[in-house]
């Protein structure tokens, strides 16, 4: 906007001075410096203007940086008691890990699926793949390719705490990917 009225000033000034110029031979040469100052500061504002649009971009790609690496870091997806689907929180982190096996073809990843003690050992095998394939699935919808997955179920034979707690419990029951 302030760079569209500047523009407008320094037309209005050349008009001026032209006008001006036809006057008196004086006149001349100050109509012409203040119409070229006008130029130059629009040029200027303008310049600026581009230097913070390209800073505005670099902080943008700087902080869409961190948050990749931030969401890549966790590998570890928890999940409520006797459901196999992901939480809708770990949509954007699960999201990030999807894009970034579409990008790289040569990465392998390992989905192990998990669940806490309760239920019996065939079921919480079950419950583990279920969750370990949910997770697959939304990859392959997202980008990955299933060559690159490769999906396991240990149930609630690798606990992560061996506590008898709901928290402990809690704890036990995810998908970790492994790189």
């Amino acid at each position: 906007m302030k760079i569209n009225q500047l523009i407008r000033l320094a037309l209005i000034l050349f008009a001026f001075g032209g006008i001006v110029a036809c006057s008196s031979s004086s006149d001349e040469a100050v109509t012409s410096e203040v119409a070229e100052t006008s130029e130059s500061d629009a040029d200027a504002t303008a310049r600026r203007a581009q230097e913070l649009a390209e800073e505005a971009r670099r902080r943008a790609a700087a902080a869409e940086e961190r948050m990749l690496r931030q969401a890549l870091a966790t590998t570890v997806f928890y999940f409520d008691f006797d459901v196999a689907e992901f939480r809708p929180a770990d949509r954007d982190i699960l999201t990030f890990h999807a894009r970034d096996l579409a990008a790289n073809p040569s990465k392998r990843i390992r989905l192990e699926g998990h669940a806490d003690e309760r239920g019996t050992r065939e079921y919480n095998l079950a419950l583990g793949e279920r969750r370990a394939n949910g997770i697959l699935n939304y990859f392959i919808v997202n980008g990955a390719a299933r060559n690159q997955i490769e999906t396991v179920s240990y149930g609630e034979e690798q606990p992560a705490d061996r506590g008898t707690s709901e928290a402990a419990y809690q704890r036990n029951r995810r998908v970790e990917i492994i790189d």
